[in-house]
C-alpha cells in the first residue's frame, strides 16, 4: 500500500464521485483512478466503496478506513513540515491562519503581540474556512489560527471572542424597516445558514431556533460568508451569520441585530499541542493582549475548558 492509494481514497470519499475526484482533485483519468481504488481494496481485503445512483458511497469498513487514512496523511504532512524546519534551523517562520473575513480585526492585534520578535522571524498569513484551518494546524502547515472550536479535530483552543449572530437580508427586504429582528419573522422566508461543513455555525443556529420554539428548516447551507451574501442577494432570503459579516457586506445586502439576547459563536486561537515552536509559546503567553478590554470580562465569566 502506498501513500497515493490513501490520497486517492480520501479524494473519492470526499467528492462522492470517481469522476469528480479524478477531474477536480487528482488530475488523472477516471479509469486509472478506479484501478487504484480496486488495488487498495485488494490490499486491505475488504470492500471500501460501493457504487449507486447517488454516486460513490462508503461501506462501514470504508468509513472506518477513512478516519485512519486522514490521520495517516496528516501525520505524514506533519513529518514533512518538521523535517523542512529542521533543515533550516536559522530560518524561523511563523504561520498564522485566519477564518476569512477576520483578518481586518485580528491581524493587527496578532502582529502587535509578536512585535518584539518580528525582526528575527518571517511571518506568513493565510485565510481559509475554519475546518480547513483546523486541518492545516493538525498537518503542521500553520502554527496558530483564528477559527471556530472545531469538535472533530484534536487541537487546543483559547477563546478570544463571543460573536453575536446577526440577520442578513437584501437591502430592499420588507424587514429592513425594523431596527431588530425577532426569530418569528423568519417564518415563511427562505432561510440560509451554515452547511454540514460549517458545523459550529449550524449547531449554534439550530439550537437558537429550537430554544425560540421554531421549527424552521434550512433552505440553503453555506460554507463561507461570500456564499451566504450571494445567496441572500439572489434568493431574497435571510441568513443568520456571525457579526463580522458587517465588515464585508456589499450594497445589495444589509444587516440587523436580533431582538433580545442574540446567540453567540466562539472565535478562538487554535494550535496543535504537538507544536513545540518557541514563537508559538511566546504568542500563547500573550493571548490575553489580543482580547479587547470590553470583552475580556465577558470571556473570563464564560470561560470553560475545551
Amino acid at each position: 500500500m502506498e501513500l497515493r492509494h490513501l490520497r486517492y481514497f480520501v479524494a473519492v470519499a470526499e467528492e462522492g464521485s470517481l469522476t469528480l475526484a479524478a477531474e477536480r482533485r487528482l488530475h488523472t483519468a477516471q479509469p486509472s483512478l478506479s484501478r487504484q481504488i480496486r488495488d487498495l481494496e485488494y490490499e486491505v481485503g475488504v470492500q471500501l466503496m460501493s457504487r449507486s445512483v447517488h454516486g460513490i458511497e462508503l461501506t462501514a469498513a470504508g468509513k472506518a478506513f477513512l478516519d485512519q487514512a486522514r490521520l495517516a496523511l496528516a501525520q505524514v504532512d506533519a513529518a514533512v513540515e518538521a523535517a523542512r524546519r529542521a533543515a533550516e534551523p536559522g530560518r524561523k517562520t511563523f504561520a498564522i491562519g485566519f477564518q476569512t473575513g477576520h483578518e481586518m480585526n485580528w491581524l493587527p492585534r496578532a502582529m502587535h503581540v509578536l512585535r518584539d520578535a518580528l525582526k528575527n522571524i518571517q511571518v506568513t498569513i493565510s485565510s481559509d474556512y475554519s475546518p480547513d484551518l483546523a486541518e492545516a494546524l493538525v498537518r503542521g502547515r500553520l502554527d496558530v489560527a483564528f477559527l471556530r472550536v472545531e469538535p472533530t479535530f484534536d487541537l487546543c483552543y483559547e477563546v478570544v471572542d463571543h460573536e453575536p449572530l446577526i440577520v442578513l437580508m437584501p437591502s430592499d427586504h420588507r424587514l429592513t424597516r425594523r431596527e431588530a429582528i425577532h426569530p418569528r419573522q423568519f417564518v415563511g422566508e427562505i432561510f440560509i445558514g451554515g452547511s454540514n461543513k460549517a458545523t459550529v455555525l449550524r449547531a449554534v443556529t439550530e439550537d437558537y431556533l429550537r430554544r425560540s420554539g421554531l421549527d424552521i428548516k434550512l433552505d440553503h447551507g453555506v460554507d463561507n460568508m461570500a456564499m451566504a451574501m450571494s445567496l441572500v442577494a439572489s434568493t431574497r432570503g435571510v441568513a443568520l451569520m456571525p457579526a463580522y459579516a458587517k465588515n464585508l457586506l456589499p450594497w445589495s445586502v444589509v444587516s440587523r441585530p436580533l431582538e433580545d439576547e442574540a446567540p453567540t459563536i466562539d472565535l478562538a486561537v487554535g494550535y496543535s499541542k504537538a507544536n513545540t515552536s518557541p514563537i508559538l509559546k511566546l504568542f500563547l503567553s500573550r493571548v490575553d493582549a489580543l482580547i479587547p478590554k470590553a470583552t475580556s470580562s465577558t470571556l473570563s465569566r464564560n470561560k470553560r475548558p475545551v
